[in-house]
């Protein structure tokens, strides 16, 4: 499909020689397992997360990160007062603090030094819901406790011994695992996830799958025994029916994708398709490895490689991508701010502010655009014209709204102000409309081809209705 835009052409890039294909070897032979129907029902979330807050204590050497009852009541109050509006509904927890199990039950109940249980009440009385960090195949209890509705107990669904695994020489490090063909791991699971739904818990962000699936990371090396793919498959297999039963969202973090992502666009409902946030801003929006790819977790560096890359495997009734946590504040000009936000509700990905309250200064404008909102309340899910990394074409962004209008996204990941000149007919789309820029909020009328001068790190959004 040709796209006339000024300097495209020339500004094509080659392939580059160090991206490596994910979606060719290695593949993997999996038996056939059930099919869960009906579980791409979800928009994607507008939610809260206590990511930055955490990451930055981190890095600044802080080796028991906590936050109190007080602070929370801070947080709870300062998102219900200016997200809430908006249609962000959720906080959600992240690893960095501890989760500890506090009840007969063997699964957590308390974050720091919060039971879950209080800080749900916290976030219900403001009118938000509470997402949690957990995974269904982390082990939090004695060993002695008994999986509920069975004889078998948690110190039974470690790993035995008996079954083959992918590194045998080597421990798992930081987690216990839920070996999935154990006995009484499949009870276990459904345990969980019926243990969250009696909390008042929808949202579930699990982490770290990559490590249980192969026990590689590509930045680490060996880091666990590796369960291998059937058990992994399987696994997933059992969250996803255990998940649906109870109405809870599953987010899928770290997992490596093979076969493009076979397993895990089968049955998650969001997926990570991006290192993680970190320092933020266009390092990570954009610019970290540019144009490479990688055949394990993580296989894009940047977002928009990220959200370019798997493209193919999003769209409505499909998984959901996600980009990761967004951290304005360490962004350099609104240009940028507006592109990754733009970026990630281009694409159909979750908003998941991790600006806080005392940082966030005057960047709420750009969560909050309601013009913009409404592709993700629509459940808009855009494409990009390629879904190559090193063509320019994937710098152009289009979809349609539910009821009928387009939105075209025109974004410049250059250093240098860019032109483009962009017939309509070139994305399919005929006849003249009327085009809104949701950014600016002014029209025009009647155009047929859309003009912009897109600034370094920019872009320009527009929708088109008749």
């Amino acid at each position: 499909m040709s796209i006339i835009a000024s300097a495209l052409a020339a500004l094509t890039l080659a392939s580059c020689a160090d991206e490596i294909e994910m979606r060719r070897p290695p593949v993997f032979e999996l038996p056939d397992l059930p099919v869960v129907d009906d579980i791409h029902t979800f928009k994607a979330p507008l939610y809260w997360s206590v990511y930055e807050y955490c990451y930055t204590r981190e890095q600044q050497g802080d080796k028991n990160i906590d936050i109190t009852p007080d602070e929370w009541d801070r947080i709870i109050d300062w998102v219900a007062t200016d997200l809430k509006p908006a249609g962000y509904d959720m906080i959600c927890t992240d690893g960095f603090i501890s989760m500890d199990a506090k009840d007969a039950s063997g699964y957590m109940t308390d974050y720091g030094s919060i039971s879950l249980r209080e800080l749900v009440a916290k976030c219900k009385a403001k009118g938000l819901k509470l997402g949690v960090y957990d995974n269904p195949l982390w082990i939090h209890g004695p060993r002695e406790t008994l999986v509920d509705g069975t004889y078998y107990n948690f110190g039974q669904l470690y790993y035995n011994g008996t079954a083959d695994v992918m590194n045998p020489n080597a421990t798992d490090i930081w987690f216990n695992w839920a070996v999935a063909e154990n006995p009484g791991a499949k009870e276990y699971i459904d345990g969980f996830f019926k243990h969250y739904k009696e909390l008042g818990v929808e949202y579930i962000r699990m982490d770290f799958l990559s490590w249980y699936e192969d026990g590689k990371d590509r930045n680490i090396g060996t880091v666990g025994r590796g369960y291998g793919r059937e058990s992994y498959a399987r696994a997933l297999n059992y969250i996803c029916e255990s998940a649906k039963k109870y109405g809870i969202f599953t987010s899928l973090v770290m997992p490596h994708l093979y076969n493009d992502a076979e397993v895990e666009a089968k049955y998650g409902n969001m997926v990570r398709i991006v290192a993680d946030t970190g320092t933020g801003g266009w390092r990570h929006c954009s610019a970290q490895d540019k144009g490479k790819s990688y055949t394990t977790w993580p296989n894009c560096m940047n977002m928009f490689d990220g959200f370019v890359y798997w493209s193919h495997i999003a769209g409505r009734g499909n998984v959901i991508l996600d980009g990761d946590f967004i951290r304005l504040n360490t962004f350099s000009n609104d240009d940028e701010k507006e592109t990754v936000v733009s970026l990630q509700l281009m694409a159909g990905g979750p908003v998941t502010v991790a600006d806080q309250y005392f940082n966030i200064g005057n960047n709420l404008k750009f969560y909050t655009n309601s013009e913009m909102l409404e592709l993700n309340t629509d459940g808009f899910v855009g494409k990009p014209l390629s879904d190559k990394l090193n063509d320019r074409n994937n710098e152009i962004w289009y979809g349609q709204m539910s009821n009928g209008d387009y939105v075209v996204g025109l974004f410049n990941r250059d250093d240098s102000p860019r032109s483009y000149s962009l017939d309509l007919a070139d994305l399919g789309i005929s006849g003249t409309y009327n085009a809104r820029d949701l950014w600016r909020h002014t029209e025009e009328p009647n155009i047929s081809t859309i003009k912009a001068n897109v600034p370094a790190h920019g872009c320009k959004i527009v929708r088109l209705s008749k």
